[in-house]
């Protein structure tokens, strides 16, 4: 089995290049890890090995269509250039190379809970990366703000798996802003196989329409969309500023008028109506995580769906 390619990353870093590692980091990536252990070997292990082990397929060949062979199998350029019909063959792929593409703009610091989006981030790339080290899968690291901020190519271990939630943690970024799309098109030339990739990210972003449908022809791409309680409506408060935690530009508005918060309500109405509108145009499944629910029973809907679905990961 080929594992998925990595084309020319940039030059691997740790999180040490930039400065020494806090012992509250240390300790922060000690308790998800505890956290996140027992969901990863007690309910996630067996999951993630039913909906995607064994039933990868990776591109092998072409040959000769036979009576009984699938539509979808037949290779139409192939079959043009020797006027005759080809049909792909695949082999059963064994390994999986995981990608998790982590938003770490400035609106992944936003959190009216326990947890902001940031703290949630971490956690869900451990339950991931340490369900993927289990089942002796490759988990690689795209931090992405407006620019790629980290990239820690895929490998397989603990150690590994526990490095990237680490990085999610106290990696220094260097910009605020949001251009998921970028990381969204960097992932795209990087993996040159088929991988599992994971967008986790509160997908408020511009333009990524054309990344999102290119990525996910080739990979099998989940939108895994983290939510906050203050997000999803306008308390009435009187006059308040709100600072937007990207450009650090504010406004002042009277929460007190019905007509701000009846506005409020219709555009992210409309927003996530068109993000999910989106995603299932583009068969791209979609794990909305709130951050005072957790993850746990979203991820375990997700797979038990897929399962259902019978849904298949092919190399193409």
């Amino acid at each position: 089995m080929a594992a998925a390619s990595w084309g020319s990353p940039p030059p691997e870093r740790d999180v040490s290049d930039r400065g020494a590692i806090s012992p509250e980091i240390l300790r922060q990536v000690k308790r998800i890890e505890l956290r996140t252990r027992g969901l990863v070997n007690s309910r996630f292990v067996g999951e993630y090995h039913s909906v995607f082990k064994g039933q990868g397929m990776e591109f092998s060949e072409v040959r000769d269509y036979q009576p009984g062979d699938e539509v979808r199998t037949i290779d139409w350029n192939v079959s043009a250039r020797m006027h005759r019909l080809f049909v792909k063959r695949y082999v059963e792929e064994r390994e999986l190379t995981v990608m998790l593409i982590v938003d770490c703009s400035g609106s992944s610091r936003f959190g009216t809970g326990e947890r902001d989006k940031q703290a949630m981030e971490a956690e869900l790339a451990a339950v991931l990366a340490l369900t993927a080290t289990r089942n002796n899968d490759r988990v690689g690291l795209i931090l992405c703000s407006d620019r790629i901020e980290h990239v820690v190519p895929p490998k397989k271990g603990r150690r590994h798996a526990l490095r990237l939630v680490r990085d999610v943690l106290a990696w220094p970024t260097t910009s605020r802003g949001t251009n998921l799309a970028l990381a969204l098109d960097y992932a795209a030339r990087v993996l040159t196989h088929h991988a599992l990739v994971f967008v986790i990210s509160d997908f408020v972003s511009p333009a990524i329409d054309r990344p999102l449908k290119l990525l996910s022809q080739r990979h099998d791409l989940v939108a895994v969309v983290l939510d906050d309680p203050g997000e999803r409506a306008v308390p009435a408060l009187g006059v308040v500023r709100l600072v937007d935690p990207e450009t650090g530009g504010f406004v002042e508005i009277d929460t007190n008028a019905a007509s701000v918060r009846a506005r409020y309500d219709r555009e992210l109405g409309d927003e996530r109506a068109a993000r999910q509108r989106l995603l299932r145009r583009l068969a791209i499944d979609e794990v909305l995580v709130r951050t005072e629910a957790g993850f746990a029973e979203p991820l375990l809907r997700f797979f038990n769906a897929r399962e259902t679905r019978g849904r298949k990961v092919r190399r193409r």
